[in-house]
């Protein structure tokens, strides 16, 4: 397949390009570039989400942009640096080393303010159980949030997914603790 080729596939949302693409063929550039654009660690799916909502802007105008007179990877690679050293103090650190949750039975029970508070203090990652505590409890919108942090909404609703896992995972870890007592 020809430079072009995948970017008209890119254009055009195609799934099967698009996934080979970004979590593929590009994975070694964009790590690349992560560890030359960010001093801390950052997600490589909230990288790729930043990258691609950048680039399919108004009807993937950027992407259109590229003629085909350099490879693809070379054209990415400065769009990418470009895009990313401007934003590099905006995207999230991935500090937690833990690992996803295996499914368990959930049981449902009423949890107390001060237990919800405790939890979101216990969470190793600080953006997130502030993303939580202001979304989920302070009830803020999405938009006001994301526009407060600087973000976009998307990335907004990736970093809550991710803030919701990890209080889930230190939730379990609580019970587990409480059962031992």
């Amino acid at each position: 397949m020809t430079d072009l080729q995948i970017t008209q596939g890119l254009i055009e949302r195609d799934n099967a390009i698009t996934q080979e693409f970004f979590f593929e063929r590009c994975k070694p550039l964009f790590y690349s570039i992560i560890r030359k654009v960010f001093s801390y660690e950052v997600d490589y799916d909230e990288f790729v989400n930043e990258l691609y909502v950048y680039l399919m802007e108004n009807d993937a105008a950027r992407l259109r942009q590229f003629e085909g007179r350099s490879s693809l990877y070379l054209w990415m690679k400065v769009t990418a640096t470009r895009f990313f050293l401007k934003k590099r103090n905006l995207l999230i650190e991935n500090a937690s080393n833990e690992t996803p949750l295996e499914e368990e039975p959930v049981t449902e029970t009423t949890a107390s303010p001060s237990d919800v508070q405790r939890l979101l203090e216990t969470m190793p990652n600080r953006r997130y159980a502030m993303v939580i505590q202001k979304m989920m409890i302070e009830e803020y919108t999405p938009d006001e949030l994301a526009a407060e942090m600087h973000i976009t909404t998307d990335n907004l609703y990736n970093i809550k997914r991710r803030a919701m896992i990890q209080l889930m995972q230190v939730a379990l870890n609580d019970i587990r603790n409480y059962g031992k007592k």
